[in-house]
């Protein structure tokens, strides 16, 4: 076959021999089996920026640690550098990450290292060796949902323990082999302690593999496991060993307060831009307000509470949505900022 430009530089320097042919494309990257020797391995060359599918990129990018503080100020500015740096930083994510994976246990591809922008590691086969079928490419039996539903679990526990979350985990981003699943894709893997967004993507992680087995096994889409494992992990309690239940009671007493708050920062702001329409209408400003019409019905003010009440209700679901009504609790402790003057 045609040498792809991303490995003609590995050819040069002798590192592989050939390519033998392209196993998958996806949305941020090919990946080919090549020889390296006696041995075939896989080569994952990434695509450019441009091209990757990732939406949201910087979303999953938040919190992670840059080699210098020049890298990380180009990073911010957006030039040609910043770019560069960013690109570097996308593709040496997934090998660092398959490292701290494989050495706390998780089952992921072997990394060989990353040459000239493309990562080497080995290739999970099948029983029969070839290249091992991806989850969404076989039919699983009740039981087999059961028992790859929990190992999948304890996965996603023991990548959260060494303080990484896959991020885009999914049917297409597990293989079978004959030992079990293996974990793949790990280029947005997200900083847990440094991200605003960790648990939303550990949930989506979680519910992805839920969905997945769920539909051989039913009972598993009843679990909970997302919370579950969150709540050990924000109290400093989750073990890769940690028994989990599946099951999780939420604090509707914590969404009540949330809801609250939300409703005393919506009456301020109302209050706040009345007085400001007030003052327009003293000082001659400002567009004439429409009268009311006969018609039209005075807003109910319960049914604007109820509304407020159940859609902060809704969002107040994680501790990120609990640390963004922050403000919403200094306002309604101090009240509104006062003029000094």
């Amino acid at each position: 076959m045609k040498i792809p430009k991303g490995l003609q530089p590995l050819i040069d320097d002798g590192i592989i021999d050939h390519v033998v042919r392209r196993l998958k494309s996806g949305k941020e990257a090919s990946v080919y089996l090549v020889a390296c020797g006696a041995k075939t391995r896989c080569a994952k060359v990434y695509k450019e920026a441009e091209q990757r599918g990732f939406h949201k990129l910087a979303h999953y990018q938040e919190g992670r640690k840059v080699r210098g503080s020049r890298d990380a100020r180009a990073m911010g500015k957006g030039g040609r550098y910043g770019r560069s740096v960013q690109e570097a930083e996308w593709k040496n994510a997934e090998v660092d990450a398959l490292y701290r994976l494989a050495g706390a246990g998780v089952r992921v591809p072997q990394p060989y290292g990353v040459f000239d922008g493309v990562l080497l590691m080995e290739v999970v086969c099948d029983a029969d060796g070839n290249p091992a079928p991806r989850l969404n490419e076989i039919e699983c039996t009740p039981d087999d949902a059961r028992r790859w539903h929990a190992f999948m679990i304890t996965q996603i526990v023991r990548m959260l323990c060494v303080g990484l979350i896959h991020g885009d985990l999914s049917e297409f981003n597990v293989l079978l082999e004959p030992a079990g699943p293996v974990v793949i894709d790990l280029p947005q893997a997200v900083n847990a302690a440094g991200n605003n967004n960790a648990f939303r993507m550990l949930e989506r992680d979680v519910n992805n593999m839920r969905e997945v087995f769920g539909r051989a096994a039913p009972e598993l889409l009843q679990t909970e496991y997302a919370h579950e494992i969150w709540k050990l992990y924000e109290a400093g309690q989750l073990q890769p060993e940690s028994p989990l239940t599946g099951r999780f009671e939420h604090d509707r007493s914590a969404h009540l307060r949330v809801a609250v708050l939300a409703l005393k920062l919506t009456w301020w702001r109302c209050s706040i831009t009345s007085r400001m329409s007030g003052c327009l209408r003293r000082s001659g400003s400002g567009a004439a307000r429409k009268p009311r019409q006969a018609s039209e019905k005075p807003r109910d003010p319960f049914r604007c509470l109820s509304s407020v009440i159940a859609e902060s209700a809704r969002r107040a679901k994680t501790a990120a949505d609990r640390r963004a009504v922050a403000p919403a609790r200094r306002l309604a402790l101090c009240g509104p900022p006062r003029n000094r003057s």
